[in-house]
C-alpha cells in the first residue's frame, strides 16, 4: 500500500468516516461514513487515512458500497484481509477544496453547522448544532444553552443564509 506521511491534516480537511472493520479476504474494509452523500467515496477520489498514531496516509479509493447502515471501501493497495484489519480505527479525510462545486442555493452540511440563527425580527434563537435527515426533508437542531428548536429545512422556513458571515434567517413555524 502507497503512503505518504509529508501531508499534515488542516482547518480545509473534512472528515468523511471511520473504518470499523472488515469485510471478506480481499482487503475490503467497513466503515462508518460522516458523509451525506455516497459521492465523497467515488472510484479513484484521493483521501487521506489518519492511523491511531496520528500518521497520514495518502489514499485512492478503488470502489464503495452501500453495505447495512455503513458502506464497504476498496483502498489501493490493501489487498488481504491482514492489511485490512491493520486499518480499523483509522479515520478517512478529504481536502473540502476536492469536494464538487454545488448549485446556487445548495450547501454542504459542514457549512451550516455552527451558523447562528436569527428570526426576521432579528432575534437570536441559537446556533446550528446538527442536521437530522429525514424522508421528506432535513430538520436543523438549533440550541442556545439548554433549549432546542428543531427547524424544518423548507424554503418557507429558512429565509436566508450567509455563509460569509455565518448567519440564517428563519421564518418561525407556528407553534414554535
Amino acid at each position: 500500500m502507497k503512503s505518504s506521511n509529508n501531508r499534515e491534516l488542516s482547518g480545509d480537511d473534512l472528515l468523511i468516516g471511520e473504518i470499523v472493520g472488515v469485510h471478506g479476504l480481499a482487503g475490503v474494509v467497513k466503515i462508518r461514513s460522516y458523509a451525506d452523500a455516497p459521492t465523497f467515496f467515488e472510484a479513484g477520489r484521493s483521501i487521506r487515512r489518519v492511523d491511531a498514531d496520528g500518521q497520514v496516509h495518502a489514499c485512492k479509493v478503488v470502489w464503495a458500497k452501500s453495505h447495512g447502515k455503513g458502506m464497504l471501501l476498496s483502498i489501493e493497495g490493501v489487498n488481504d484481509r491482514d492489511a485490512a484489519e491493520v486499518l480499523i480505527g483509522s479515520r478517512l479525510w478529504v481536502a473540502k477544496a476536492s469536494l464538487p462545486d454545488l448549485e446556487d442555493g445548495d450547501y454542504y452540511w459542514f457549512d451550516l453547522i455552527g451558523m447562528s440563527v436569527y428570526t426576521e425580527e432579528d432575534t437570536y434563537l441559537g446556533t446550528l448544532a446538527s442536521i437530522l435527515p429525514t424522508g421528506s426533508n432535513d430538520v436543523y437542531v438549533v440550541r442556545n444553552g439548554d433549549e432546542e428548536i428543531l427547524l424544518p429545512a423548507l424554503a418557507s422556513v429558512v429565509q436566508a443564509i450567509d455563509i460569509d458571515q455565518r448567519r440564517m434567517t428563519v421564518i418561525l413555524p407556528e407553534g414554535l
